[in-house]
């Protein structure tokens, strides 16, 4: 019986020859990624276990995020919590205001994940890696700290679920859309603690922000990972953006999946997941059969959806057009070289020509931190991941998850738009 692509990474990281679903492994680490919610717990952990400094201070990486640049005193009180941890420990990944990003954009960007890696968050989309051919995973505070101080983790080895990825996506469909229908499809815990596994030759249609953005989103799903093969593109991905040695691992033959699935991306149509679940999914033609929905507010940004090709079908839906009067729309670059090289092209300028607002990277609006707080009653279109209760703001507020092209599209509109519907 063979292994798949995840388990035979984590089968060289504990230093085993074999593998099975259901193992109990300690295996090595490459990278301890914390943010600034996270982060200051599993610093409080480290100071309980009495231990001297980190296991390796450039296999650590520290992002404050999420309520960056600080939004109140206690988030201040996080980002120093974090800032003197990195400075008492040399910590040489640590990103300050100014050079930092979302997280799960900015290290595959500053070329600290590759193929073959084994990885651990605290932070659930961990899983982003996913999309280089690394195991990522997210975990706690105090599997974080455990992680800062030995570099080693426990994992149960997770069995798979295989998609197998043919056709050419049509226009406006996007990997948003992708792992939407999936999610849609099996349901929010229809991967609970498995493997999502992509293949097939439709992978080659998908860009690398397509597979990040699929990978992201694996958690959705409930799945323990998400994970896509190495191939020409992501190779060029890495040695553009990294010195590391990666090591590429492929599924055997003979690999047991407890499920498998087609998706045939020409068929895809651009989906919106409806509050309060990412599995209550809708294409836009359903949609359009609907009593118009109309919205308050739209998201562009995010872990999820913040990358350059996110900005960019932004801007093509936006350009010469104006956002609906009384909408607020709101874009946010999830790096600053991603922010800096939107500028450059000019696409800030067609979003504040749109009547949109430009932020600095920053989690911001997804997790309901600031910069986009939903009032009672509020409807948001957003590119961010979750849609749960309050997830926004308030407990009566709404959220419907969507691609960039959609989020635009609804922005000009006041309501859940596609673009094929613009003039």
């Amino acid at each position: 019986m063979g292994m798949t692509m995840t388990q035979k990474i984590l089968a060289a990281a504990a230093g085993l020859e074999k593998v099975e679903a259901g193992q109990l492994i300690e295996a090595n680490l490459d990278l301890v990624l914390g943010n600034d919610i996270t982060s200051p717990v599993a610093i409080k952990e480290m100071d309980k276990m009495k231990v001297e400094g980190v296991f390796d201070k450039d296999k650590i990486a520290l992002v404050p995020d999420h309520f960056v640049p600080n939004k109140d005193i206690k988030s201040a009180e996080h980002c120093k919590c974090v800032r003197e941890f990195a400075k008492r420990n040399d910590i040489t990944n640590y990103f300050e205001v100014g050079e930092m990003g979302i997280e799960h954009a900015l290290l595959p960007e500053k070329g600290l994940t590759v193929a073959g890696d084994v990885i651990i968050g605290a932070d659930s989309h961990t899983c982003t890696y996913g999309a280089l051919g690394a195991f990522s995973t997210g975990v706690g505070s105090t599997d974080m700290a455990a992680g800062m101080a030995t570099g080693k983790a426990w994992f149960k080895v997770p069995s798979a679920i295989r998609f197998n990825i043919v056709g050419k996506p049509g226009h406006w469909v996007s990997g948003k859309d992708v792992i939407l229908h999936i999610i849609g499809m099996i349901g929010v815990d229809g991967a609970l603690y498995k493997s999502l596994e992509f293949a097939g030759d439709g992978i080659a249609n998908l860009s690398m922000d397509d597979r990040f953005t699929i990978a992201n989103m694996a958690i959705e799903a409930g799945a323990k990972n998400g994970i896509f093969p190495v191939d020409a593109l992501t190779e060029e991905y890495m040695k553009e953006h990294s010195t590391r040695a990666y090591k590429i691992y492929e599924a055997d033959a003979d690999a047991v999946y407890d499920e498998e699935y087609t998706v045939d991306l020409s068929t895809l149509r651009p989906t919106v997941a409806f509050p309060h679940l990412p599995e209550n999914t809708h294409t836009i033609d359903e949609i359009q059969k609907m009593d118009e929905i109309t919205i308050d507010q739209v998201v562009i940004g995010s872990c999820t959806n913040g990358r350059l090709d996110d900005l960019r079908i932004a801007a093509k839906v936006l350009s010469g057009r104006h956002i609906k009067k009384g909408m607020r729309c709101i874009v946010i670059p999830a790096t600053q070289a991603i922010y800096m090289q939107a500028m450059e092209e000019g696409l800030l300028k067609t979003f504040i020509e749109a009547g949109a607002v430009v932020s600095t990277p920053t989690c911001g609006p997804c997790l309901g931190g600031y910069m986009g707080i939903l009032a009672e009653g509020e409807r948001c279109v957003s590119t961010t991941n979750r849609n749960f209760v309050g997830r926004m703001g308030h407990v009566k507020s709404e959220i419907y998850l969507a691609s960039p092209a959609v989020a635009a599209a609804s922005a000009v509109t006041g309501k859940i738009s596609s673009p094929y519907e613009l003039n």
